[in-house]
Parts: C-alpha cells; structure tokens; sequence
C-alpha cells in the first residue's frame, strides 16, 4: 500500500466519471477505490485474481492491488465491497483506440479508392502462414505490431495465472471428458436459450437482421451439432483460473503497451460460474470476436453518424472483414508463441482448431442473447458471426 500510495500527505479523491457497473474515487492520480454497485456473498474474482497476480506473480501489466474492503457476517462468506487500486496513466482503452484506428483506415481507403484484397484461410492458417503483405502493412500501420503485444501480455497473463500449482484455487487443472460434457451440455443450453429469445423478438427484426434471424433459426441442428467436437476424446491440455469477460474494452493503452484490468467475469454469469477454471482459449476467443465487433460495429456507428455516406458502406465491409481477419491471425500467431511449451493450449492441431471454433461460437451466441435484449440494433454483428462460423468447414477434432 506504501508503495503505491507515495510519499504525499494528502491525496485528493475525486469521482470518475462515465463507468456504467461500478463507481470509482480517484485519489491523487495514485489509487483507484472501485465500489461494487451490485453486492453478493463471496470474494468477487476481480479481488481474487487481482491480489494473486499482485502478490504471487511477477506479472505488472495490471492495476496492483492495495488494499480492498468486505463486509463479514458470521457463518457466511464475505461480501467484496471494493477494491484498492493502482491508478494508471494511460490514453484510454483499447477499444476506443481501435475505434479511432478504423476510422482514419475507412476514411483513408474511401480516399485513395484501395480495394480489400481477398482474404482465404481460418484465423489459425493465416496465424501459421505469411505475414500481411506489404501493401496492408502500410495500411495498418502500427496497430499490427501493438495487436501483437496485446497477444504477449495476454499469453503472459495466462502462464501467470497457470503459474502456482498450489494454491487450490488457482491450480492448473487437466481437462477431462466430464468437463467437456459439462461444457457441452452447457453451450446448448446458451444457444437453446438465446434461439428461444429470437423467436420471441424475430417479428421486431427487420431487413438483413430479420433475414439473417430466418436463417439461423432453420439452421437451430447444425449449430447444435458443432458443438459434439468436444465429446469423446480428452482434449490434452489444462483449464485454469482465467479473465472470463476478455475484450478492447478490459484493456488500457499507455502509448506503448497495455494493462489488463476488470476481472470480474461475464455479468451475466453467477459468482459461481465466474470462478470457474476454463480453457484459456477462452479469452482468447473472446478478444478475436472483439476485434470483429469493432470491425462491424464502427462501421454501422460512422454509417449513423454520417461520417460515412450510406452508399460507400457496402465498399467498406470487405476491408472491416479483412481487418479482422489479419487482426485476429496476428494475435493468434503471437500468443501461441508466448505460451508455447506450456500445457495452455492443446499441441494437436485438430484439439486447438476444434476448441477455438467452439469457444468463439459460443462467444457469439452469447453476444446475440446480450443484443437481443439490450441493443436490438447490433443484433446483426453476431448473427453475421454466428453465420459464417457455421459455414466455415470444422476446422478440426477435438481428438
């Protein structure tokens, strides 16, 4: 706490502006005091995670912890309240600086008249192939080399978690064949739930969204059938204690690097569920969705806004679907050599193909439940997602 908090005798506290699940009191540009706005029965992972890689690891790309508040009652766990935190001085998150990224890309590229090049192969062959050629290195820019630290700290991340083999809590575990079938039974829950949602809100969709709708809810079998890649055989690898709600928007950008903050799991889960081990890959699926959210998402944003003309959208979706993709395969290429040599992921080819292609299908399905009921509107980018995982050919077995 010493450490962090300096060598001034007072600090002033002031209250951060524009956070929607929590709120924060700023104390001198040195600490953070988040207060949870939503209280329940048990340390919150976000506490948990955080002083295990501020105490145990010498992993610093996070907020440290300093300290932290509960509430105890007798014969109940405790309830987190706040936490203490290292302030970071940083330009903003990574998602608003990726929003400003494709921003100049579209202007620049409705400017010069470039085309998007064709793009051919899944996320893992482009990440064992080439490079981007030297003509989208340039369009890119430094965003390439900043994606790929993002995927180093996010490896780094993941062996500092999986880096105690006895703390309980924080144990690497092997994957096992009930664990998958849990997992299984699990994503057709999610669909089954979120395929049910649709049908309730489908006469609200209109256009492309209503199409799109039509379309998945015929295809209810298939997408359920994706899902047995992770029946049967074992898949070698461990799950452990990971960020479990990962995107551009759990990321701060310094300039130079970026810090990893928020580990609090999916809101929508129960404190249970977001203390669960589960396969890195995980996180990693739900970074690469992000980036395709960005893609899409600023891309309907700037249509809105009128900073694109509405005739120009259909000239700029081949280069939001070949950033993406590049994005993507630069970040898979640069965290399967951080964490290689390590039991994080699975070494057979098929196993790693086959899980990421689950894992992001989930991600996706869970995404549409969320914009269903919250931004009907942004329905379209996951049931595009959703769409094309399912026309893509598996890309292995989980054998």
């Amino acid at each position: 706490f010493r450490a962090l908090r300096g060598a001034e005798e007072s600090l002033t506290a002031q209250l951060l502006r524009g956070e929607q699940s929590n709120s924060s009191l700023v104390y001198g540009q040195r600490l953070v005091l988040k207060l949870f706005r939503k209280l329940v029965e048990g340390v919150n992972p976000d506490l948990e995670v955080g002083r295990f890689l501020t105490e145990r690891t010498r992993f610093t790309q996070i907020p440290r912890v300093a300290g932290f508040l509960e509430y105890k009652v007798a014969r109940h766990e405790p309830v987190t309240v706040g936490i203490l935190q290292a302030w970071v001085e940083s330009e903003g998150d990574a998602w608003r600086w990726t929003l400003d990224h494709l921003k100049r890309l579209y202007s620049d590229v409705l400017v010069t008249g470039q085309e998007a090049p064709p793009i051919d192969g899944s996320l893992l062959e482009l990440a064992a192939g080439a490079p981007p050629p030297d003509e989208l290195q340039l369009v890119f820019g430094i965003h390439l080399e900043m994606i790929r630290v993002l995927a180093q700290r996010t490896g780094e991340l993941h062996l500092a978690l999986a880096s105690d083999t006895e703390a309980p809590e924080f144990a690497p575990e092997r994957m096992s064949t009930l664990y998958q079938r849990s997992v299984y039974q699990s994503m057709r829950n999610l669909s089954a739930r979120v395929l049910e949602s649709l049908r309730v809100t489908r006469p609200q969709l209109s256009g492309e969204t209503g199409e799109l709708s039509d379309r998945l809810l015929a295809t209810e079998a298939h997408l359920l059938e994706r899902f047995r890649v992770l029946l049967g055989t074992r898949i070698d690898s461990v799950r452990i204690r990971c960020h479990g709600d990962y995107h551009l928007g759990q990321v701060l950008f310094t300039g130079n690097d970026f810090v990893i903050l928020d580990f609090e799991g999916e809101p929508a889960r129960s404190l249970g569920e977001r203390r669960l081990k589960r396969s890195p890959l995980r996180d990693v699926a739900g970074m690469l969705r992000s980036f395709d959210y960005a893609a899409q998402g600023s891309l309907i944003d700037l249509t809105r806004e009128g900073s694109i003309r509405a005739e120009d959208a259909p000239r700029l979706e081949p280069w939001a679907r070949v950033w993406r993709q590049w994005m993507g395969s630069i970040f898979l290429r640069s965290y399967l050599r951080t964490v290689e040599g390590s039991e994080l992921v699975p070494r057979n080819p098929g196993q790693l193909a086959g899980l990421l292609d689950v894992l992001m299908l989930e991600k996706a399905v869970y995404e549409l439940g969320y914009e269903l009921n919250n931004r009907p509107d942004w329905a379209i980018i996951p049931l595009r997602s959703i769409l094309e995982l399912l026309r893509a050919e598996p890309t292995g077995e989980a054998r």
